[in-house]
């Protein structure tokens, strides 16, 4: 029995070892494109709703939260089916690798939010800088197993949040301060997973 735990312990490591050199292919362009339309949408409903986002933050928080949670379920789903169907075998393996990456930056931005709110409800305006931030370290933490052109997307939302926090909290908050890094910067992780997918396609 000791044997058998052993191999099926052995069998389960180099699985992992080989999902942890493959690059991973469960994230789809489209999907991650329209995540990038999500954000626009926001914008614009926020525009119509919330004259001063800064006087209602609970409603500011209520359209953008809910486009996160919106996009990340789509994502998810859109993740997991993609996900079984070109890595197959590894894609158990290859699915947890993803959320490990990525997980430690949606919950560090969630309770960010939590406990910027219950204590410095006056700095709430730093919370798209601070969100566009995180949303970046997830990106390099993933970097290791996406393509490496992936790598432009990660400073690009380091440097949206940078300047998010830098134009004060006035202007922190305007619909553009989200629509823009989120739209621009989903639209570009899906040309990167496009133009890489080909590519890849075209070197077979």
């Amino acid at each position: 029995m000791d044997d058998l735990s052993r191999a099926l312990s052995d069998i389960s490591s180099i699985r992992r070892q080989v999902a942890n050199s493959t690059e991973f292919r469960g994230y789809g362009p489209a999907t991650l494109a329209t995540t990038g339309v999500f954000a626009a949408l926001a914008a614009v409903v926020q525009q119509l709703w919330l004259a001063d986002p800064g006087k209602h933050i609970a409603a500011y928080l209520s359209v953008w939260v809910s486009t996160a949670v919106l996009s990340a379920a789509l994502t998810g789903f859109q993740m997991y089916t993609r996900a079984r169907r070109i890595h197959s075998a590894l894609s158990d393996e290859m699915i947890n690798m993803a959320v490990e990456q990525f997980l430690p930056s949606i919950l560090a931005g969630l309770l960010l939010t939590v406990v910027l709110l219950g204590s410095a409800p006056d700095s709430a305006w730093t919370l798209p800088g601070m969100w566009q931030i995180l949303f970046s370290l997830g990106i390099f933490s993933s970097c290791r197993f996406l393509p490496k052109p992936m790598l432009a997307a990660g400073v690009w939302y380091l440097l949206t949040g940078l300047i998010c926090i830098s134009i004060g909290n006035a202007q922190a908050l305007s619909p553009f301060a989200m629509a823009i890094p989120f739209g621009a910067g989903q639209l570009l992780i899906a040309a990167v997973l496009q133009f890489c997918s080909s590519k890849a396609q075209d070197e077979v």
